[in-house]
């Protein structure tokens, strides 16, 4: 379960980019990636920032952040990252037909929408970077049973036709995630224990 403080948290970022929009006749869907997605499905780490990708373009105010606290008590900050970019990350053409919609977000009337990327398309969006923190957000989606080794490859390597990046460091970051999933499927089923003899 997602921390209500941080749902929150994105609920109130939500609703001022929402002040600065004029009327719109249909809801702009906005679709969540990174670490804020990681822990709407696993709890598993709160994130800084929201990276997220509009269905279509919009002038920003210039900040947009709240303050929150979580369950400890203690003063974060959540922004939206207005930096991040998925042209440059391994995305599947097909992310946002299979993002899963937040009810608890987009209850009412609302400007925008918010959806979360498949646990699968957050994994295969963290491939091109693939540095300690989303080895540990795959990690965590995968010990929470939300993906499985041969999907990932399956959609990533789907994923490639449109990527604009080094393909050699890409494929071999799709191998080393695929192992990753598989030692921990392996640790949750109880498949890594010797066989006796």
């Amino acid at each position: 379960m997602p921390s209500p403080e941080f749902l929150d948290a994105i609920r109130r970022l939500v609703a001022k980019i929402e002040a600065s929009l004029p009327k719109v006749k249909a809801p702009i869907k906005m679709y969540v990636a990174g670490g804020a997605a990681v822990h709407f499905y696993t709890a598993y780490r709160v994130s800084a920032d929201v990276d997220a990708i509009f269905s279509r373009r919009l002038l920003l105010p210039d900040e947009v952040e709240v303050a929150w606290q979580g369950e400890d008590g203690k003063p974060s900050l959540l922004y939206l990252d207005k930096q991040y970019n998925d042209t440059f990350s391994l995305m599947h053409e097909d992310y946002a037909a299979a993002a899963i919609p937040c009810a608890e977000l987009n209850a009412g009337k609302r400007k925008i929408h918010v959806y979360f990327l498949s646990p699968i398309d957050l994994v295969v969006s963290k491939l091109s970077r693939y540095e300690t923190v989303d080895q540990e957000d795959i990690r965590a989606l995968a010990e929470q049973g939300l993906v499985n080794a041969d999907a990932v490859r399956r959609r990533a390597e789907e994923a490639l036709g449109g990527y604009v990046g080094e393909m050699t460091r890409i494929k071999n970051s799709i191998k080393l995630a695929c192992k990753l999933i598989d030692a921990v499927q392996s640790k949750r089923t109880g498949n890594n224990k010797k066989k006796p003899r």
